[in-house]
């Protein structure tokens, strides 16, 4: 998964502006205690980050 993709899907789930929060501002504990942005910018995959994004706000399956 490209990064483009992880934020239109979490665009698509939050709204543009609270995506843009949490990837910001949530810090998961399943990325080593680190954003969506920081893990991103360390090199873990975008579809790492956005299963760890769905676990963390319980997305269904079929919306993952």
């Amino acid at each position: 998964m490209r990064i483009t993709m992880f934020r239109k899907l979490m665009a698509g789930e939050f709204g543009q502006v609270r995506a843009e929060m949490i990837a910001h501002d949530h810090v998961l504990s399943s990325l080593g205690g680190r954003t969506a942005d920081e893990a991103l910018e360390a090199g873990l995959g975008a579809k790492e980050v956005w299963i760890a994004v769905c676990d963390a706000f319980e997305i269904p399956e079929n919306r993952r």
